[in-house]
């Protein structure tokens, strides 16, 4: 089955709903309606980001530095201290936020989503932790240590952990290309007490949800580890999903994953992981990239997680054209895998709402964009498109010296007798083309095919259909989603 993931930025809605109620709102606050309505939609898994424990420290760097209060700025022109909540990714503990209502809010609201058939995800960030995390007093040996040299030359990847005990100088969590998140304390996966604790915490973190979306999975595999800080390390996540596995066997894993690694880390256990590529090439604009990333076999492209926003990515709406948007949603949404959503999405948000803040800025809901997700949501939602077999569809030149076919990127889906053919002109052209339909018996009657994303409604002859194919000519980033019943 091809299931719907919904992200939610938790602090940022209790913060709204906080307004309305007049009083701070914690997860026990969410309204019922609001469950009901993601249960209505389709979905099966709601990602609630950024409802650990955080800390002080982290958040005063947060507040501090000028690039991020440049960027705050721009999000919310009237911008607060106290709408600057610290990164949701530098986690001192994996318990429920005291100001989210604790381990037993999360508690309940698990329950009340069970109680809807929807799975609770929640955020597992594995590279590193808060400033402020008890391990830095404790457990220093579990980080990558340096030295005050190390603090002179390179003073953006390595800073000072005032203890108690001491004070010493750790790495800042980072990836091989870009400095160190200053407000975070680097792990150390070179040292095997590193990774069994990390492993507990993980245990810790699957009796409290359904699933985890590991944040920037990749940093832990010993190749990446090693060309990044020139330590060897064994493998963590192996070891890591089988072990959790053991106790919940349906347990999902999702990674985030870059620098084509979703393969290694599929291989290595996770049920999805990231297509960062295919949202590559869809804002790129070229419809030949996008159709031949839909080549790929079907045991990778099943456990992709395709999107296009989340909260490390522009909204769509300010990234893609209207009618790009709506095509790009199509050939995302409609494709085999997860199919994973962003709060603000359907209504055409266009302000990017960074992870340090607690607080969004208002803006008017695209009313047209709205309706199209709506109809969007009940394709994703048919037996056919959840359940059914997927193929990639030929494109014919529709005459000799037409190359405008190379703007068509065409798929079927299947089941029992019910059949969809998607079909979307990915270009700034008009452009024409014969699709090649793979349904059996075409030809023994006559056909109507009826378009879920729109009104129109056309009859065609089954002999033609099976002959030549369906003849498109359609303007630029058109998007087509065809119902065929027999007439």
């Amino acid at each position: 089955m091809y299931p719907s993931l919904y992200q939610i930025n938790t602090r940022v809605w209790l913060t709204k709903l906080s307004q309305e109620l007049g009083k701070p709102a914690a997860l026990d606050d969410i309204p019922d309606r609001d469950l009901d309505q993601a249960a209505e939609k389709g979905f099966d898994w709601i990602w609630f980001l950024s409802v650990w424990q955080t800390g002080c420290t982290s958040q005063k760097v947060s507040r501090s530095l000028p690039e991020l209060r440049k960027e705050f700025e721009e999000t919310l022109p009237d911008l607060r201290e106290e709408d600057i909540g610290g990164s949701g990714f530098a986690i001192t503990s994996y318990t429920a936020h005291a100001n989210l209502g604790g381990e037993g809010a999360l508690h309940r609201l698990r329950e009340r989503l069970r109680q809807r058939g929807l799975r609770l995800m929640l955020d597992f960030v594995p590279n590193h932790t808060a400033l402020d995390h008890p391990w830095v007093e404790e457990h220093p040996e579990y980080y990558l240590a340096g030295t005050a040299e190390d603090v002179l030359r390179t003073p953006q990847n390595y800073g000072w952990a005032r203890r108690k005990r001491g004070d010493l100088v750790l790495a800042y969590g980072r990836d091989p290309y870009f400095s160190g998140w200053s407000d975070t304390f680097q792990l150390n996966y070179g040292n095997p007490e590193t990774q069994s604790a990390m492993r507990d915490v993980l245990m810790q973190i699957a009796a409290q949800c359904d699933g985890v979306r590991c944040d920037m999975a990749m940093l832990l595999l010993p190749e990446v580890f090693e060309r990044t800080w020139g330590i060897p390390a064994e493998p963590f996540w192996p070891a890591a999903i089988a072990q959790v596995r053991q106790l919940y066997p349906e347990f999902c894993f999702m990674a985030e994953v870059y620098w084509d690694l979703e393969w290694t880390l599929q291989q290595q256990g996770f049920i999805y992981t990231y297509d960062k590529r295919l949202y590559d090439r869809l804002r790129d604009g070229a419809a030949r990239p996008v159709r031949e990333h839909f080549l790929a076999g079907l045991d990778y492209q099943n456990k992709l997680a395709r999107f296009l926003e989340n909260h490390d990515e522009p909204r769509a709406a300010a990234t893609f054209c209207s009618d790009r948007h709506k095509a790009a949603a199509v050939l995302t949404f409609v494709s085999p895998g997860l199919r994973f959503f962003h709060q603000g999405q359907f209504e055409g948000l266009c302000k990017h709402v960074s992870p340090h803040l607690v607080r969004a800025p208002v803006e008017p809901v695209d009313q047209l964009l709205k309706q199209f997700y709506d109809r969007l949501l009940a394709v994703t939602n048919r037996a056919v498109v959840r359940k059914g077999q997927w193929q990639l569809l030929e494109c014919r030149p529709a005459w000799e010296g037409n190359r405008s076919s190379d703007s068509f990127i065409s798929f079927a889906w299947e089941l029992d007798d019910e059949r969809l053919l998607v079909a979307v002109n990915y270009s700034s052209n008009q452009a024409q083309c014969y699709v090649k339909l793979p349904f059996a018996n075409l030809a023994d009657a006559r056909w109507q095919l009826q378009d879920l994303m729109g009104d129109p409604v056309y009859e065609r002859e089954g002999s033609d259909l099976h002959e030549r194919g369906l003849y498109l000519d359609e303007p630029p980033w058109k998007a087509m989603v065809f119902a065929l019943r027999q007439t």
